[in-house]
């Protein structure tokens, strides 16, 4: 489920989409490695990789972002 009455809601999908996009739009180029992206926000967040590849692919069925070569670009 995408929005629930979860206590934490820093572990919904919309939450950790947010800090994919913030990672993105805070690099120095459009796009961003997949594993460099997710070993970062499993760092500062304790992500697991299930919950980050779920909001990424959010993010894909939302046309907010799109992959080439392995790299994650951000629409504009």
């Amino acid at each position: 489920m995408i929005v629930n009455k979860d206590i934490n809601p820093n572990r919904q999908v919309y939450y950790i989409a947010s800090l994919i996009l913030r990672e993105i739009n805070n690099s120095t180029s459009n796009e961003i490695d997949f594993f460099e992206i997710y070993f970062k926000l499993k760092t500062e967040n304790g992500l697991s990789m299930n919950l980050f590849t779920f909001s990424l692919d959010w993010l894909y069925l939302l046309g907010a972002l799109e992959e080439k070569e392995g790299k994650i670009l951000k629409c504009l």
